[in-house]
């Protein structure tokens, strides 16, 4: 009896762990969805994370069965806000005051933030206030191709790679003093196109153009495909967003 009882022991180990029991250990990444957001753009964001396999995503906001709130976003690793129109204003109203000192205090208590394009410009220091600096439009500046609010593809250097990724009236970033600041790509013009910030005992990663980008916003957008990128551009600033 004993060694059918040890044979069924040895048996059970050698099984597949189930999806559950590894979604366990996966990160945890909070995308917010709701007014403060642009349509489509939450759900951009989640399936460009969930192709990877490698995160649990969940949405939260108003509408969501998780708001964004000082307790429920201690559950994640890293809270996400996505990108949006061009009055900041109007959608920092929208985030409301409740939840914008909910993400200032899980970022300051170490939590992660990743704004991606609006997002970016939202954590500036008239709006959340992660970082110490305002943010303007990469549009016009000097040496840079794009001219209008139209949607395009931006040539930059990404976290070491050459790519090109989807622009939409995105920011610039300016040199910081700030503690833990640190440029993570720049554009054509030496502009900075994406920056890691320390915020408290947090962490801010911001961009400017979109890594999420699918071929549906290119192809919606009539930029050719074959201006995609080329390298996981999502999947490496996951990576520096989630990093300590």
């Amino acid at each position: 009896m004993a060694k059918y009882l040890w044979a069924g022991i040895l048996l059970t180990s050698l099984l597949p762990v189930s999806g559950a029991a590894l979604s366990s250990t996966l990160p945890r990444i909070a995308v917010y969805r709701g007014d403060a957001g642009c349509d489509d753009c939450s759900e951009t964001v989640r399936r460009s994370i969930e192709k990877s396999g490698k995160y649990q995503v969940e949405y939260v906001g108003s509408d969501e069965p998780l708001d964004v709130t000082s307790e429920n976003l201690k559950r994640f690793d890293l809270y996400i806000q996505p990108g949006g129109g061009q009055n900041i204003p109007a959608a920092l109203r929208a985030l409301g005051k409740q939840r914008s000192n909910a993400i200032r205090e899980y970022v300051d208590q170490g939590g992660h933030y990743l704004g991606l394009c609006m997002g970016a410009y939202l954590a500036d220091a008239n709006n959340l206030a992660l970082i110490d600096e305002e943010l303007d439009s990469a549009v016009n500046r000097p040496g840079f191709p794009v001219h209008s609010i139209v949607d395009d593809s931006v040539a930059v250097e990404w976290l070491g790679h050459q790519d090109q990724i989807f622009f939409q009236d995105g920011p610039y970033f300016p040199e910081s003093p700030s503690p833990g600041f640190k440029a993570l790509g720049h554009y054509k013009n030496g502009d900075i196109s994406a920056a890691a910030y320390r915020y408290g005992s947090g962490k801010v990663v911001l961009t400017g153009p979109h890594p999420e980008a699918s071929r549906a916003w290119f192809e919606q957008a009539e930029i050719p495909v074959n201006q995609m990128p080329r390298s996981d551009v999502m999947g490496n600033i996951l990576a520096e967003a989630l990093a300590r």
